[in-house]
C-alpha cells in the first residue's frame, strides 16, 4: 500500500498568513478610530474610488438598465435555485418544546440575526453568484436588515452585482471592498446598524479581516482561496477533469487543485492536458491558472480506494468530485468535505453559479468542522424552559444537591427559596 506524490505543491494556503495579518490588523485599527472618513480614504487609495460609499436607489436603477435580458433571467435563474434550497434547509429544522419530566418543559426557538454584512468580491471577476448566494439565503432566513458591499471601480461597483444585490434582496448595498468593506460592515458605518454577522468569500486580505473580527461579530467560517479535489478512477474522463481542475485555479494564483486517483495512467494524462487548457484561458484567467497549478497543484496516485479516502478526508477539500465506477461507495464513505459532486454529470462550476447549494464553503481544511453557509447560519437556536411548581420539588432538590457537590452556593439557595415557597412546611433542603 502507498500514496505517491506526482505532482506535489511547493506552497500551502498559509503561505504569507503573518504578512496579510499585520496589512490587515493596522487598516482595521485605522477605520476603526476614522470611522467612515477612514473608509473612504482607503477606498480612494486602494480602488480610485471617489464616491459615495451607500449606492443610491437611482444607482441601482441604472446598474438595472445597463445588464442585458439574458443576464437577468440568468441571474434570476440561480436565485430561485438557491432560495428554493434555503427554504428546504429552513424547514428542515423546527421549533420544538418537549415535556422532559411531569412538568418541566424544554424547547428551542429559532430567531433570526438582526444584521446581515455580505461581502460580494468584485475585483478579478464580477462575481454575481456570490451575491446571490450569500443575500438570497440571508433574505430566506428572516434576517431584519442585509447590507452588502462589493469592491468598486472609479464607477463604482459592477452593474451586474449591484442588480443581483437588489432583486436578492439587500437592505443596503455598499460601494467599498477588501478590509474597508469588512470593516464598514463590522461598525456600522453608513447605516448605524452593525452587522452580527459577516459572511461571503474574498482574497486573502478579507479572509483575514473577518477572522481578526471573529468573537465581536459572528463569520460563516475561516475561509481562504477557493480549493477543489477531484477523486478519479480508470473509467474517468481526463479532458473534463483537467477542465474540471483548471475551471478552478483561475480564481487566483493561490487556489490549489488536487487529483486524488489509483491510476498511474489516468494521472498521466490529466497532467499532460493541464497546460493544453490553462493556455486556452483568456489572458487574466490564464495567469492565475498558471500560478495556482505551478504553485498549489497537487496529483496524488493511491494503491486503493481506501487510501484515496484516507487522503481526501485528510485534505478536507472545499469542493470534491467523484469521477469513478464506484462513486456511492465514496459518497457513503467520505467525512470531510466542503460540498460533494457526485458524478461526472455534475461540477463545481454548477455549484458555484446556480445549480443551488451555497457556494460560500469551508476552506484551509475546516472542513474538518464545519460545513458550508446555510440558512441556518443566519439563525439562532436557542433554548426555552417553563415548568410547574410541582415540578420544582424534585428538579429543585437534585439542583440544589449539584450546586452544594460543586461549592456553589449561591445556585443551591436560589433552588432552596422556591421550594420553601412553594411547599412551606416540608423538609426539601
Amino acid at each position: 500500500m502507498a500514496i505517491t506524490y506526482i505532482k506535489k505543491a511547493n506552497k500551502t494556503p498559509q503561505t504569507g498568513t503573518d504578512e496579510t495579518r499585520k496589512i490587515v490588523s493596522d487598516i482595521l485599527a485605522d477605520i476603526e478610530d476614522g470611522r467612515e472618513e477612514a473608509a473612504l480614504a482607503y477606498s480612494r487609495d486602494l480602488d480610485g474610488y471617489h464616491g459615495e460609499a451607500i449606492v443610491s436607489e437611482e444607482a441601482i436603477a441604472n446598474a438595472a438598465d445597463t445588464v442585458s435580458d439574458q443576464l437577468k433571467d440568468d441571474i434570476k435563474f440561480a436565485f430561485e435555485r438557491v432560495a428554493k434550497f434555503a427554504e428546504a434547509q429552513k424547514t428542515s429544522i423546527q421549533e420544538f418544546e418537549t415535556e422532559l419530566s411531569p412538568g418541566l418543559w424544554a424547547g428551542q426557538k429559532l430567531i433570526p440575526i438582526e444584521t446581515a454584512g455580505c461581502y460580494v468580491p468584485g475585483g478579478r471577476y464580477a462575481h454575481v453568484a456570490s451575491a446571490i448566494m450569500s443575500i438570497a439565503t440571508a433574505k430566506v432566513a428572516g434576517v431584519e436588515h442585509i447590507v452588502a458591499c462589493s469592491a468598486p471601480n472609479k464607477k463604482g461597483p459592477n452593474p451586474a452585482i449591484i442588480y443581483a444585490m437588489n432583486i436578492c434582496g439587500a437592505d443596503t448595498i455598499l460601494s467599498l471592498g477588501g478590509v474597508q468593506g469588512i470593516a464598514a460592515m463590522a461598525f456600522g458605518l453608513f447605516t448605524g446598524k452593525p452587522a452580527r454577522i459577516l459572511v461571503g468569500p474574498g482574497n486573502r486580505f478579507v479572509a483575514e479581516a473577518k477572522r481578526t473580527l471573529y468573537g465581536r461579530v459572528g463569520i460563516d467560517m475561516f475561509a481562504g482561496p477557493t480549493e477543489i479535489a477531484i477523486i478519479a478512477d480508470d473509467t474517468a474522463d481526463a479532458a473534463i477533469i483537467a477542465a474540471d481542475l483548471v475551471s478552478q485555479a483561475e480564481h487566483g494564483p493561490d487556489s490549489p487543485a488536487w487529483l486524488f486517483t489509483t491510476s498511474r495512467k489516468l494521472a498521466d494524462n490529466v497532467m499532460a492536458q493541464i497546460d493544453g487548457h490553462i493556455s486556452a484561458l483568456p489572458e487574466k484567467a490564464r495567469h492565475a491558472a498558471t500560478a495556482a497549478w505551478r504553485d498549489y497543484g497537487e496529483v496524488i496516485i493511491c494503491d486503493t480506494h481506501e487510501e484515496v479516502v484516507q487522503i481526501s478526508d485528510k485534505y478536507a477539500a472545499e469542493h470534491l468530485e467523484i469521477h469513478t465506477i464506484r462513486d456511492q461507495w465514496y459518497s457513503d464513505t467520505l467525512k470531510n468535505y466542503g460540498s460533494l459532486f457526485v458524478g461526472e454529470e455534475t461540477t463545481v462550476s454548477y455549484g458555484d453559479k446556480c445549480s443551488g447549494t451555497n457556494h460560500i464553503l469551508p476552506t484551509k481544511g475546516a472542513a474538518h468542522y464545519t460545513g458550508g453557509l446555510s440558512v441556518h447560519k443566519f439563525m439562532k437556536i436557542v433554548t426555552t424552559q417553563r415548568m410547574t411548581r410541582e415540578a420544582n420539588r424534585e428538579v429543585g432538590q437534585t439542583a440544589a444537591r449539584i450546586s452544594r457537590l460543586e461549592g456553589m452556593e449561591g445556585h443551591a439557595r436560589s433552588a432552596d427559596i422556591r421550594l420553601r415557597k412553594y411547599f412551606p412546611g416540608e423538609n426539601l433542603g
